[in-house]
């Protein structure tokens, strides 16, 4: 088992980037990213395929599903 945390992809559909991020950074990246590049429009966003799957996994979690 490691210690290293996991990274998140990350999709910019307008600057056409994609980048992986950690998770622990994730938040703070993504606002100063769509801030610096796209004046505070949330452009950049986790990889919606990922999203997805994390939503399903909490989902299940907190017995929603």
């Amino acid at each position: 088992m490691t210690d290293e945390e996991p990274d998140v992809p990350v999709y910019c559909s307008e600057c056409g980037t994609t980048t992986r991020i950690p998770l622990s950074e994730l938040a703070d990246s993504v606002e100063q990213h769509n801030q610096q590049m796209h004046d505070g429009e949330a452009v950049a966003q986790v990889d919606p395929d990922v999203a997805e799957q994390l939503q399903d996994i909490v989902a299940k979690d907190l017995d929603l599903l």
